[in-house]
Formats: structure tokens, C-alpha cells, sequence
């Protein structure tokens, strides 16, 4: 990478630890180092919400998302406006009016302690192991291209972020996030006028070309539980995860705790479910148009350079032949592209142009596919390369200078996520289990000693993780799989908490109860699609919870 990339990402990470840190200055009592005292404007809270969910793992996973499956994606989030109203009329007065640190006080002040502890535990070890994953996508991108050491990647990451949140706490991450928004949103934007630029085609040529590939159809009506992206999974299963998500996640029941009012906590809230999908929808349309763009211009066999180079090394006469095929197949797919678009929108021959293009595409699918069979093989790892189609278009493609800005996206978005994540697990450890159970009565000092010292642990445990997920495969996925295998059954908890009748002994009985169906179904029923676990782990919650409240009564439980 050019020189001047590189200053353009060091200038970016040297100002967000100095602004990140002079904005909590003063930050002194563990509200403040929490929850900002509850100070903070909604739009402010509204855009921190939005950039903790807007990860690197968005901006490198969705986009490569967008490249090879299209549109289909942007249903896993067709239930978040339905899942913020019920918030705002539930779960948002309730806890901001408890004015507690954690979602899970008010479990204790509902059920008992058991109940709190293990909620708080289960959101430990599944936002821990989220974190992680957001560390490795950009960690392993910039491991394969640049040829660095994975552990260094993950280090570059996540020690400036972990540095500004041990100092500044909440006031310093969300602050940090509402500039980042503005350096992401950019990023995107250079991104759609370069590719439009670039595209030998018109714009809408481009997006025919990507509709008879398949890449424009957003909606799958079929009720089947076996396909992750589907209208009846985004609507049911996905409603669930962003009313687990939101509601009772602390990376985000953090953010609107932080907001002055209740109203203001809801604003910032609807923030999300206003502009979320837009937004994802376009981050998909760069991935089509990135697609669209190296169906004229040659792909890559591989967009994994570390596993090319590894294949072609250890096979060097299978590669060049498999090399050969697919450049063959791209050029007769490139062919069929440029008739499709030189054709008349309606025109009579365009149905045949539309199968013959779909054909060849599918000739060069197949050629990637045994490339892919062969990385595998020979590197033992996981070969899908999703997310590194868009690096590579950013640095092969993007104008000098333009690069590094997107780099430093990347970062931002990486850096916003990681902070508020770090800073819900040191909240959850310092609130729910140390002041809980090990030092009731202490100094604020005290306390804010150990949120410091529980945020480095928090983020060395990530970081381990991180090495780790960067071998599963699209990041985007992996992140969502892992929050889904305890969603539900923490929503369901929180769900029993507002049925009069349940009692401690249900909830606690219940949320086991919840998470052993969850993982019965996703080591047993494979077929089953993860955005399904959370629908089945609320369920199973409720149901075992509200049976056993009535079966054991008030009194004896």
C-alpha cells in the first residue's frame, strides 16, 4: 500500500485515542465511566448505537456478502423496526426508569440473584466471543494481503481500542463512535462513485447484468427453515434476535441508559430502525456492483492471496491449470455480460442473453469451487474468501488516498463496535459479579479500578477468540451465529419478567431449560438455520418458565 495510505490510517488512529480520551476528561465515578451519567443527546446515543452495530465485520463481511449471495441478506433484518416499537413500549421505560447499570439488576429485583448472575453470564461469554469475531475481520484481511502475522493484525486492532476505553469509558466510546459514523458513511460513499466510474457499463446495465446472476432478488417467500435469509426468517426468527439484541444485550441497553430521558432512549432507538435496513441495503449494492465490476474486469481465482500462493506452491501444475479454465470461463462470462448489456431492456432476445450469461457464470462458480476444494485441502482452513473480495477491489481499484480512508473506515468500524462491547463486558463483570458477590461496599475509585483492569482482561480474551474466528468462514455469519445460540433464551427470561405469574425458580429452570433446546437443535438439527435458534431458545424459555411457575408454587420456589 502506497505511503501515503498508510499516514492517512496512522494520523486516523493517533486522533481517535487523543479525542477519545480528552473527551472523558473528568470521567471520574463509575455512572460517569458507565453511563456517562445519563447525560448524553439522543441523536448522539442514536448514532453509537447504529456504529456498534455497524462493525469491520459489515464493511469487509456484508459487502462480500453482497458480491456472491446478493440482496437476499438484507431480510435478516426485516424485523428490526417491528422489534424497536415493541422496545420502546417495553423493555426501554422499564430499565431506564430502574436507573440500574446492567439489564440484568432488574432481573435480581424481579426474580433472585441466580437468575441475574447467570443471564450476565451467558451475555459475557457470547458478547466476549462476538467481540472477538469483530477483532478478526479486519485482523485476517490485513494478515492475508499485506502478509503480516495474524497475531500482530488482531494486536493492531484491538490494543489502541482497548487503551481508549480503559481510559475514557462510555463518554469516550460514544463520542468516538458519532465521528466514526461520519468516516464509515464517507468511505461507503467514495466507494459507489469510484465503482460507477470504473463499471464499463451504465448503472443500469450493471444491475441487469446482476439480476440475471441472481444478485437483485431481496425477498424469498419460501417457509423453509433450512435457508438462513428467507422474508419468514427476517420477520420471525429475526424479529427475536433485535428484540434480544437491543433489549437485553448490554452493548446496547448501555447506549439509551446513557440518554437524559425516556424519550430520548427512544428516539435513539427508532434512529435504527429508520435508516438500519437503507443502510445495509446499500452496503449490498456495493458488493452487487463490486461483483458486477470483475464480471468485466478478471477476478482473482482466489481472493485469499496467503491461500493462493499456498496452493500454487504445493500444487503448482493443478493451479496453472485450474488458472487456466477459470480465465477461460471468465472471458465467455464477460462475453455474455457485455451482450446482456448492449441489449434493449425488453427486448425479445433478452431472455436467452439472461440464460447464457447464467450459465457461464455458473462454469465459473464451478472452476472456483475446486480452487476453493484445493486451498482447503492444502491449508487445512476454512477456504470461503468472502471477505476479502472487498479489500482486494479497495486496494487494487480505489485512488491513491481513497485507500487509506477506506482502511481507516474499516478501522473506525471495527474500533467503534469493539469500545462498546468491551465496555458493556467490564460493566456486566464490575456490577453484576464483583460489586454483586465479591466487594458489595467500595469507593468509586475502587470500582473504577477494576472496570479499567476487567476492560484489558475483556479485551486479551477477545483477541484470543479473534485468532480463532478467523478461520469459520464469512465473518458477517459467524458473528450472528454465535449471538443467536443465546439470544433467545436471554429474551425469554426478560419476556417471563413481564408475565405476573412467573417466579424465580421458572425463570432460572426456564433459561436452562432455553439454552439445552438451542443446543440440541443447532448439534442436532443442523439443517436448521441459526436465525431460528432464537424464536426456539424465547420460546422454550417461556414455555418451560411459565409451566413451572405453575406447577411450583410462589411460595415453595
Amino acid at each position: 500500500m502506497h505511503p501515503l495510505n498508510w499516514a492517512i490510517v496512522i494520523v486516523y488512529l493517533a486522533y481517535v485515542m487523543v479525542d477519545g480520551i480528552r473527551a472523558a476528561k473528568g470521567t471520574k465515578g463509575i455512572e460517569g465511566y458507565f453511563l456517562a451519567n445519563r447525560s448524553l443527546p439522543w441523536w448522539a446515543v442514536g448514532l453509537s448505537v447504529m456504529a456498534t452495530q455497524l462493525s469491520a465485520v459489515t464493511l469487509i463481511g456484508t459487502t462480500g456478502q453482497g458480491a456472491t449471495d446478493g440482496m437476499r441478506f438484507v431480510q435478516f433484518y426485516f424485523g428490526l423496526p417491528l422489534a424497536m416499537v415493541i422496545l420502546g413500549v417495553t423493555l426501554v421505560p422499564f430499565l431506564h426508569g430502574a436507573k440500574v447499570f446492567t439489564a440484568y439488576e432488574f432481573l435480581e429485583r424481579r426474580f433472585d440473584a441466580k437468575t441475574r448472575s447467570l443471564t450476565s453470564f451467558l451475555f459475557l461469554i457470547s458478547r466476549g466471543m462476538s467481540c472477538g469475531t469483530i477483532i478478526a475481520a479486519p485482523a485476517v484481511v490485513f494478515s492475508a494481503i499485506f502478509g503480516w502475522p495474524l497475531a500482530w493484525c488482531v494486536a493492531l486492532i484491538g490494543v489502541p481500542t482497548v487503551i481508549y476505553t480503559m481510559l475514557g469509558g462510555v463518554q469516550a466510546v460514544t463520542w468516538a463512535d458519532v465521528k466514526q459514523m461520519f468516516i464509515i458513511v464517507g468511505s461507503l460513499a467514495s466507494i459507489i462513485i469510484v465503482l460507477i466510474v470504473k463499471l464499463p457499463v451504465s448503472t443500469d446495465a450493471a444491475l441487469r447484468v446482476a439480476g440475471a446472476a441472481g444478485r437483485m432478488r431481496p425477498f424469498d417467500f419460501s417457509f423453509d427453515v433450512s435457508q438462513t435469509y428467507t422474508f419468514w426468517s427476517g420477520i420471525l426468527g429475526g424479529t427475536f434476535l433485535m428484540l434480544s439484541y437491543f433489549g437485553t444485550d448490554q452493548s446496547q441497553v448501555q447506549r439509551y441508559l446513557t440518554a437524559r430521558s425516556v424519550p430520548e432512549a427512544r428516539s435513539s432507538l427508532l434512529m435504527s430502525a429508520y435508516w438500519k435496513i437503507p443502510l445495509q441495503a446499500l452496503i449490498l449494492l456495493i458488493g452487487i456492483l463490486v461483483f458486477v465490476f470483475y464480471v468485466f474486469q478478471a477476478p482473482p481465482l482466489l481472493w485469499n492471496p496467503a491461500h493462493a500462493r499456498s496452493v500454487r506452491e504445493a500444487q503448482p501444475a493443478a493451479y496453472a491449470q485450474l488458472q487456466a479454465r477459470y480465465d477461460t470461463a471468465v472471458a465467455v462470462r464477460a462475453q455474455a455480460a457485455r451482450q446482456l448489456a448492449a441489449s434493449a431492456p425488453d427486448a425479445a432476445d433478452e431472455p436467452r442473453l439472461e440464460a447464457g450469461f447464467r450459465d457461464a457464470d455458473a462454469r465459473v462458480g464451478a472452476v472456483r469451487t475446486e480452487a476453493l476444494g484445493a486451498a482447503e485441502q492444502v491449508t487445512g482452513e476454512s477456504a470461503r474468501d468472502v471477505n476479502y473480495i472487498m479489500p482486494r477491489f479497495v486496494l487494487d481499484q480505489l485512488p491513491l488516498g481513497l485507500a487509506g480512508f477506506f482502511i481507516a473506515a474499516v478501522m473506525a468500524a471495527a474500533m467503534s463496535s469493539i469500545a462498546a462491547e468491551l465496555n458493556s463486558l467490564s460493566t456486566a463483570t464490575v456490577i453484576d459479579f464483583y460489586r454483586r458477590w465479591v466487594r458489595p461496599e467500595a469507593s468509586d475509585a475502587h470500582y473504577l479500578a477494576i472496570s479499567k483492569a476487567a476492560t484489558g482482561v475483556w479485551g486479551i480474551f477477545a483477541c484470543i477468540v479473534a485468532v480463532y474466528a478467523a478461520t469459520l468462514g464469512s465473518l458477517i455469519e459467524v458473528v450472528n451465529r454465535f449471538g443467536s445460540f443465546f439470544y433467545g433464551s436471554i429474551l425469554g427470561v426478560f419476556i417471563l419478567a413481564m408475565i405476573r405469574r412467573a417466579t424465580a425458580l421458572g425463570a432460572f429452570v426456564g433459561l436452562i431449560a432455553g439454552m439445552a433446546c438451542v443446543a440440541a437443535v443447532s448439534f442436532g438439527l443442523p439443517q436448521v438455520t441459526f436465525l431460528w435458534h432464537n424464536l426456539i431458545g424465547a420460546v422454550a424459555v417461556v414455555a418451560v418458565g411459565v409451566t413451572m411457575s405453575s406447577v411450583v408454587p410462589r411460595k415453595q420456589s
